[in-house]
């Protein structure tokens, strides 16, 4: 049944093995340390945990520049350890999505190594290469300003060969038959090793033609569907998490027309609009985005972020938007990154306000997807300007206010834990704000809790309702006969709002709060009066909370739409 896909309704967890736990006292956080937290990370609620890169790397790029597919980094622990690990989630209800970066390799894998010794290896051809310097090495590039050519003379080939990102990250070339059996069986060694899928790395760029005459990269799509058959046939549940910065109009192209390609994607367009809101307290790009990526099969579904382990992308807003994110947000050069994006984490962003803290994941939380959160963001955790490019927002942990703030008992850590300022460990950590009813962490908590208990947010259909108030976004979810809704007031000031919900009978009259007292009744013309604080926000119920005895088992069609 289409009801029993897990992604549809749950909250993935992202994080980094080398910066979550250190048992092997090292300085580097490993799979033993990472299995003592799955308590914790129960205890959040999260349904899925999303593993940044642990193979064996020279880790030049936070092991996104892999040497060895088939592996654990000798650092994080043992493949032993990596099936403790999963089998540890299984019994704790918690599926495992692991990164799989087949774009590039590492220039110190063997493929790569024996590809530039000999022309007539077979691994020749599994990347790209050419005898000129093509015309065109100075386009392309993902880390402009930091990153001068695409493409890099190696003297051992006597050839250039071709990398999108890093020099020491040589592109596969994907469309050669034999890479792509070899991505196949990646995919079939980690989920035989109890992984439920993947977040597949730069997806455009994976399935783009490549090569010395190729100007105008084209997609091949097809390679999408062979992929999705692939997991789907080893393991029928199992997804692909797709990172796929593109334009609404391409979606269905990632999707499938027919739902039978990526099972999900992370909302790049929506995210971007978002911080927009957030800076303006302007939400209405932020509902265009929303109507403009609203059609998905019934079988796919948005990841809905706020910050990731990259910087905050802004390439799809327009000159004046950008301007109005960057002065709100990151003024500084030093928060800034690559001509287009932030390098912060969200809590120093919004000045540590926990007002608007809540607010902003409030909306991530009910905007239409799955909800991805990001390691340290329950508490609030904040970045290291100091640290180059996006290592920023890549620090360790903060368990306590023990000495590296409970990541390891090595002086030194492998990657530095925030010690200074208001958001050094001493003060930001998970020990103090258990403790605190009031803290981010339990409020995170509490919103997980109830937001498993809203699926209309991950099944339903959505209409945004008219608040007459561009600060104001009031969005509506209807499913199986149950409707809910939610307003957002992103401005510094109050505002009082008025609206219809558009439901009949008692449904329209009552609105139930699921997060306090602030229950609404309807006037005499159907209409509910809402008062909001600076950056306050409502989690309605319409009707009443026998919502489980009037839902349907079947998706019904009314006023046009799934409800």
């Amino acid at each position: 049944m289409i009801d029993d896909l897990w992604y549809k309704n749950g909250v993935i967890y992202c994080l980094s093995v080398a910066t979550y736990m250190d048992a092997n006292g090292d300085g580097v956080g490993d799979f033993r340390g990472l299995l003592r937290r799955l308590d914790y990370l129960s205890g959040l609620g999260v349904t899925a945990i999303w593993l940044m890169p642990f193979q064996p790397s020279p880790g030049r790029d936070d092991g996104y520049d892999i040497s060895d597919y088939y592996s654990v980094d000798p650092r994080y622990g043992t493949l032993g350890d990596f099936v403790e690990f999963t089998h540890g989630c299984k019994q704790r209800g918690i599926r495992v999505i692991i990164d799989l970066v087949v774009n590039h390799t590492s220039d110190q894998h063997p493929w790569f190594k024996e590809a530039r010794s000999d022309k007539n290896s077979r691994y020749r051809d599994w990347y790209v290469w050419s005898d000129k310097k093509p015309p065109h090495a100075d386009q392309g590039m993902v880390f402009p300003g930091v990153q001068k050519t695409t493409w890099t003379h190696d003297k051992q080939a006597k050839a250039w060969y071709f990398h999108r990102f890093y020099d020491f990250q040589p592109d596969l070339n994907t469309a050669n038959p034999h890479v792509r059996a070899e991505i196949l069986k990646i995919m079939g060694f980690w989920i035989q090793l109890g992984v439920s899928g993947f977040r597949m790395d730069a997806v455009p760029f994976v399935i783009a033609t490549k090569g010395p005459k190729v100007r105008k990269p084209v997609e091949q799509f097809d390679m999408l569907r062979m992929f999705r058959e692939f997991l789907q046939w080893r393991k029928g549940d199992s997804i692909i998490l797709a990172e796929a910065n593109v334009l609404p109009e391409d979606d269905f192209e990632y999707f499938g027309d027919d739902g039978d390609r990526m099972q999900m994607m992370f909302n790049f367009h929506v995210n971007q609009h978002l911080f927009y809101a957030l800076a303006s307290a302007d939400t209405r790009p932020l509902a265009k985005a929303m109507a403009e990526t609203k059609p998905r099969p019934a079988t796919a579904q948005w990841g809905l972020f706020l910050r990731n382990h990259d910087e905050l992308d802004l390439g799809r807003l327009t000159k004046a938007q950008r301007k109005t994110v960057f002065d709100k947000f990151g003024p500084d050069k030093s928060m800034q990154l690559y001509d287009r994006g932030i390098r912060r984490r969200l809590a120093p962003m919004l000045g540590g306000d926990a007002r608007r803290l809540r607010l902003a994941y409030s909306l991530m939380f009910t905007l239409p997807g799955t909800p991805v959160l990001r390691y340290g963001d329950e508490i609030a955790m904040g970045d290291d300007l100091a640290l180059p490019e996006r290592g920023c927002a890549r620090t360790p942990m903060q368990w306590s206010t023990e000495p590296h703030g409970g990541f390891t008992k090595s002086d030194r850590p492998d990657v530095p834990v925030i010690d200074h300022g208001p958001y050094g460990y001493q003060h930001v950590n998970v020990a103090q704000q258990r403790r605190d009813p009031e803290s981010m962490l339990n409020w995170t908590e509490r919103i997980i809790r109830m937001r498993k208990e809203v699926p209309e947010i991950g099944w339903g259909d959505f209409k945004v309702i008219s608040a007459r108030n561009p600060a104001v976004l009031i969005v509506r979810y209807d499913w199986r006969g149950n409707s809910v809704l939610f307003i957002h007031n992103l401005d510094e000031k109050p505002h009082e709002v008025t609206f219809a919900t558009g439901l009949p009978g008692e449904a329209g009259t009552r609105l139930i709060d699921l997060l306090g007292d602030d229950h609404s009744t309807a006037n005499e013309s159907g209409r509910h009066t809402v008062m909001l604080d600076a950056y306050g926000y409502r989690w309605y119920r319409a009707g009443g909370l026998d919502y489980l005895l009037r839902r349907s088992d079947i998706d019904q069609v009314q006023d046009g739409h799934p409800g």
